[in-house]
């Protein structure tokens, strides 16, 4: 009877470990958080995979547990390939949940480069719910809106976008390896990225374009840059861009603070939203002794070290016509 008793323990004991095993596991990672973050399931990609990748994601708790529910209810060919929005306080349960209908209507790309209102108008032409006041929003955060394909359902807000665009900026930032130029804050290195990101078409030219901006930072010597003095213009009607191309003496004179030819230093914040490669590029910026570069027909640049050379460039290239 001992015996008996003593085993009848064990399994209760066994039993009830086991549910509270299952029950700490099945709950929400964090409650209180309500993040939204896009997961991404590929097409042909296994449960026990999805499993993994939730948990990499921190939005299980236990990969197992997840894997075992969804096991227990039968879900394996209910869950399909497509992109979700989850969140670290939806539990086990209503992630598995949300995993069998795809929600997104909207599947779009912002290039690198591209400044907050070129962003309202992708999202203007591609979003339903899309306002006029999202220009205001998105440019409160300029720079920090990284450049990327997002996957948005029809109802999404802009709080949802923006929260979006930085975590995955947020994310993309702690990725970059460590150099030369590390000491940069990261003001400084998104402002400086976002300048050389529309000033270097070519990818070459990014570390060169960081170098000039670097030397003439060092000397005090205004930076000079075309694209600073289009940002502070805005939207040109006549050319139908927000970036004027053919700028005038009147335009280099504009008084705005982000006017590099007028000021020296920085602008004030980035003037576009540079993607990973530039933010990279800028980080391992080569020291050299330019402080003058040009731009050819094809988009490529030429460097100098004197203003003699800086003329003779000009005049070599046929921009002095």
């Amino acid at each position: 009877m001992k015996k008996f008793s003593f085993f009848l323990v064990l399994i209760v004991l066994i039993i009830g470990g086991a549910l509270a095993w299952w029950n700490q596991n099945t709950m929400a990672v964090d409650g209180a958080n309500q993040t939204r973050k896009l997961f991404v399931i590929s097409k042909g990609e296994g449960i026990r995979d999805i499993a993994n990748h939730l948990k990499a994601e921190g939005l299980v708790r236990d990969s197992v547990i997840f894997f075992l529910l969804v096991k227990q209810q039968g879900l394996d060919n209910k869950i399909q390939a497509g992109e979700f929005y989850l969140s670290p306080s939806m539990n086990a349960q209503k992630i598995a949940e949300a995993l069998q209908v795809g929600t997104f209507d909207t599947r779009l790309t912002i290039p690198e480069g591209k400044r907050a209102e070129e962003i309202a108008d992708i999202l203007q032409k591609q979003i339903p719910t899309y306002q006029e006041s999202w220009r205001t929003q998105l440019a409160e955060h300029e720079g920090y809106l990284f450049p990327d394909t997002y996957a948005f359902a029809k109802d999404v807000t802009i709080d949802q976008i923006i929260t979006a665009m930085k975590d995955n900026f947020d994310k993309k930032y702690a990725e970059i390896p460590s150099g030369k130029h590390s000491n940069l804050t990261q003001k400084e290195l998104v402002t400086i990225a976002s300048l050389v990101e529309r000033e270097a078409k070519f990818a070459e030219d990014r570390p060169l374009v960081a170098s000039v901006i670097f030397n003439r930072l060092k000397i005090n010597m205004p930076l000079q840059i075309d694209a600073t003095v289009q940002y502070a213009l805005g939207y040109n009607s006549q050319e139908k861009t927000w970036w004027k191309k053919n700028l005038t003496i009147d335009d280099l004179e504009i008084s705005s603070p982000y006017n590099t030819y007028e000021n020296t230093g920085l602008p004030p914040q980035p003037i576009a939203n540079p993607g990973f490669d530039v933010l990279s590029a800028i980080i391992n910026a080569p020291e050299t002794d330019y402080v003058y570069y040009i731009s050819d027909d094809s988009g490529h640049n030429h460097y100098s070290r004197t203003l003699d050379e800086h003329n003779a460039n000009i005049k070599k290239y046929g921009l002095d016509q």
